[in-house]
């Protein structure tokens, strides 16, 4: 009854930015960035794939409520390179890590369609 509505989730408000951007006064060569209508889904798959950059010193998430849609992600580098150019790799490399998926998947799916019947014949989708 008292639920917002399901597109509040995830379609942005006129004049609200996707991703925000804040230096960490706190610790040096951070940043903190806040992506708005997302959740720990995006969040964790962005933390984990920033942790594989051995010039990532620190990453981290949080939702900082939850019925606030939104995760802020924290990272911190070594002092020549920066937290935005760690930030853009790790997306860079998730968006070619997803497309490859992608691919195999429709490779191994074939004209039909049918992954789970292929699986279940060939053994294996992937």
């Amino acid at each position: 009854m008292n639920a917002p509505p399901a597109f509040e989730l995830f379609l942005l408000f006129e004049g609200e930015k996707k991703i925000t951007i804040n230096k960490d006064t706190k610790v040096s060569n951070a940043c903190l960035f806040t992506i708005n209508k997302e959740d720990h889904t995006l969040g964790n798959i962005i933390k984990t794939q920033l942790l594989k950059d051995p010039q990532v010193l620190f990453a981290g998430y949080k939702v900082p409520h939850p019925l606030e849609h939104k995760i802020i992600i924290r990272v911190q580098t070594t002092p020549d390179y920066s937290p935005q150019e760690a930030f853009t790799n790790a997306i860079t490399d998730l968006i070619s890590e997803l497309s490859l998926l992608e691919e195999r998947f429709r490779v191994r799916a074939g004209p039909g369609g049918n992954c789970v019947t292929q699986a279940r014949c060939s053994g294996s989708c992937l």
